[in-house]
């Protein structure tokens, strides 16, 4: 088993992108799908102690060494660079687009109430989202939903990882918001 997950590490490490289970089967043929997944989560576990810089996530339907967040400031002066930022507007889009999926420019812009064209093709070009088709209605519009660029940048495993919006109404009514906090 230790071969195992020693091979699995490898293959993870030199992965730019998430492996799937179903890639991984693929390429270790020779094991069972349950010595593939005992493998996988011993993995995640020895690497979720305090001595290692990395953790094993499952993101975007399949598995990715990723840094802990805790070290972000020393890679980011390592790489010299700023994490990407999305404007409001955009972020709001993103939302939409990822919680009415499929959906028509037209739909998101009636919900935004403003005209989304150039956000729509900023978030096409940061590949967050797709065209996922033409519906087959006059004018033919085009159809919009996320991509798995968008699972790995805000590390969902799926689309249904998605915090439903009870659970997002639950994190602005708790008593340390500015809502329910008073000054002595």
């Amino acid at each position: 088993m230790g071969q195992l997950r020693a091979i699995i590490e490898s293959l993870l490490f030199v992965s730019e992108v998430p492996l799937s289970l179903e890639k991984i089967k693929a390429v270790l043929s020779m094991y069972t799908h349950g010595e593939i997944t005992t493998a996988l989560e011993g993995l995640r576990q020895e690497f979720a102690g305090d001595d290692h810089g990395v953790c094993l996530v499952e993101v975007a339907q399949g598995y990715q060494f990723r840094s802990k967040p805790e070290f972000g400031q020393w890679i980011r002066s390592l790489k010299r660079i700023t994490p990407t930022r999305l404007s409001q507007a955009a972020l709001e889009t993103l939302a939409i687009i990822a919680y009415k999926q499929p959906i028509l420019r037209a739909e998101i812009e009636s919900i935004r109430g403003v005209d989304v064209g150039g956000v729509v093709r900023l978030l096409l070009e940061k590949k967050l989202i797709k065209i996922l088709g033409r519906k087959d209605v006059p004018g033919r519009p085009i159809i919009y939903g996320t991509t798995k660029r968008f699972l790995e940048v805000f590390s969902l495993k799926d689309i249904s990882s998605l915090p439903t919006l009870d659970e997002l109404e639950g994190l602005t009514d708790h008593p340390g918001s500015a809502e329910g906090s008073k000054d002595s």
